[in-house]
């Protein structure tokens, strides 16, 4: 990073989910221009000793530990120190609601719908590295995001992609976007063979290095439409102006088709850095360490039409977005429960897909008018989710 690049640097940072695979990559960044950047809060869900590590390291005002239980573990970590321990889903909003310019919101799953929102109240700039929020309260979060003149930065690297050769300025000239899937590490997997896919099998990514869950979602494909209802919120399209192919190689990232012919493409490693610094230093650019492509290398990139019969997923979100009101946040919320127990070894990996399905069947769709309905939804959908994993 250069010194014109800090002058246009966030000054003050807060990380939301800081222990996980988004928050190192973001610390990572943040370590190679320390003087840059004043580290205000970081949160972890159960990583005590992660985070402490991390909060010393980075001299944070404060660190917040979501699991309630490990607040005294997080203490004595901390002891000594002039970091401030804090515990539970409230603390995590306090921690959000600390003066950072700049926010990264990376806690999986609906956990990190209030704490993001937050962030959001306050006019802050957030880097969305959540999906699920705007998947289970998209139009609500959308409307937070206007009345409170924040600014909403995508980190996924296919949203990020369409965000930097999106012209806001002349929508109605976009024909459509097309977000890129690598396929995951069953792409070429019969039906057979997902069924007895395992756990360990399915949290190894071919290109990408992700959480468990989000590795899942991965491969069964869910990620991709979960991508697709958050394109659908982050950008002015319709439902039908929302593409998906499988792009094994990774290197574009997203595609914008413009109504001229002219399609274009942000290409790029496949390291979370690059679209995590592109939020960091927006409007400008900073350095980072990854890899710079190599096109003659590359020597050739493949695009497939995917499967939605062996990744039913992707029919799945599309159908729950053409429905609208609460059958993206049922769908949402079925799909962490149903993952969840897959990776516990309760169900098996073709179940997921059914489970969310079946849930979705079992409730019935209205809509969506206050946070406060989303929390209700939200755990009506993930008992139904529980009582059908029982009967498998």
């Amino acid at each position: 990073m250069t010194s014109s690049d800090r002058l246009y640097a966030p000054k003050t940072v807060s990380i939301l989910g800081s222990t996980g695979s988004v928050g190192c990559n973001t610390l990572d960044l943040v370590s190679r221009n320390p003087e840059g950047y004043d580290v205000i809060a970081l949160t972890a869900n159960r990583n005590v000793e992660k985070l402490a590590a991390q909060a010393i390291k980075f001299k944070a005002k404060c660190a917040v530990i979501a699991d309630e239980a490990c607040y005294e573990d997080l203490k004595k970590a901390l002891s000594g120190t002039r970091v401030k321990a804090m515990a539970g889903p409230d603390a995590l909003s306090e921690a959000a609601q600390l003066p950072a310019e700049w926010v990264m919101a990376s806690i999986v799953g609906a956990a990190g719908l209030e704490p993001t929102l937050s962030a959001i109240r306050r006019g802050a700039t957030v880097a969305l590295a959540n999906k699920e929020c705007l998947v289970c309260a998209g139009d609500l979060m959308m409307q937070e995001v206007k009345d409170s003149n924040a600014i909403l930065l995508p980190v996924d690297s296919e949203h990020n992609a369409i965000f930097q050769v999106f012209d806001f300025d002349k929508a109605d000239s976009v024909e459509r976007i097309t977000l890129t899937a690598s396929g995951g590490p069953f792409r070429d997997f019969s039906m057979a063979e997902m069924k007895g896919v395992t756990p360990a099998q399915a949290v190894i990514h071919p290109n990408w290095d992700m959480g468990a869950k989000i590795s899942v979602d991965s491969a069964t494909m869910m990620n991709k439409g979960l991508e697709m209802i958050e394109a659908y919120h982050l950008f002015p399209v319709r439902e039908d102006q929302i593409d998906i192919i499988i792009h094994p190689q990774s290197v574009i990232h997203s595609m914008v088709t413009y109504k001229d012919g002219s399609i274009l493409a942000q290409l790029g490693a496949p390291d979370m850095r690059i679209p995590i610094a592109y939020t960091l230093g927006w409007p400008r650019r900073i350095n980072t360490p990854a890899e710079k492509l190599n096109l003659t290398a590359l020597k050739r990139l493949d695009f497939l039409e995917p499967d939605l019969e062996r990744f039913p997923a992707l029919r799945i979100t599309r159908e729950a977005l053409r429905r609208g009101g609460t059958a993206p946040t049922i769908l949402n919320a079925a799909n962490e429960a149903a993952v969840f127990a897959f990776l516990e070894g309760q169900i098996g990996f073709l179940d997921i897909a059914n489970v969310v399905e079946e849930t979705l069947q079992q409730l019935d769709i209205t809509a969506l008018t206050c946070l406060k309905m989303v929390h209700a939804i939200d755990g009506e959908a993930r008992a139904v989710a529980q009582e059908l994993m029982k009967k498998r």
